[in-house]
């Protein structure tokens, strides 16, 4: 099939000049690749972690580690994708330890192509499948301007595995935007 740029361009689906190193407040959804459920599994209402899960987990909790100012609050794991909130602050806010952060404003692509690229490798070592897709190639994402916005959005979080059954990203959820094939 012959290269169109029309059909074959890929669109952004990110905010059209807006700034994501741009001190804020992130509402993200990062799903595994063709939505397996990779990471564990909701029982009575509650997500229980697999290795793949607790490696996810644990990972995205050491995100201020790596990006000194960035701080994370509400998020989720479950079977087959991450939500979670990430706060960029201004480079000058104090990082862990009490030392500002270096003067680079990473994006929040990069922070989460850092998040994808680490835990696809320390996965992908244990799978023992090397240079396997575990993560989507995309990601979702939500700036969250208000209040009202950050406790809905916290309130999702929270209640997301007792809703898993009806959760969009549930392997037998009707195809919609975030599960078609």
């Amino acid at each position: 099939m012959k290269y169109d740029p029309v059909e074959h361009h890929r669109r952004s689906i990110r905010l059209q000049g807006y700034d994501y190193a741009s001190p804020g407040a992130y509402f993200l959804t990062i799903c595994v690749q063709d939505r397996e459920c990779l990471l564990g599994q909701v029982i009575d209402g509650k997500m229980q972690l697999n290795a793949h899960g607790r490696i996810v987990d644990e990972f995205w909790q050491e995100i201020p580690i790596h990006f000194s100012n960035v701080s994370v609050d509400a998020y989720v794991t479950m079977p087959n994708h991450i939500h979670a909130i990430a706060i960029i602050h201004d480079p000058t806010h104090p990082g862990k330890g009490g030392v500002s952060a270096p003067q680079s404003r990473p994006t929040l692509g990069q922070i989460v192509a850092y998040y994808k690229y680490q835990t696809t490798k320390i996965i992908n070592q244990m799978r023992e499948t090397r240079g396997a897709r575990f993560w989507q190639r995309n990601y979702w994402e939500h700036i969250i301007r208000t209040e009202t916005a950050n406790q809905r959005i916290y309130q999702y979080i929270q209640d997301n595995p007792v809703l898993w059954e009806d959760d969009q990203l549930h392997p037998d959820a009707p195809p919609n935007p975030f599960n078609r094939n």
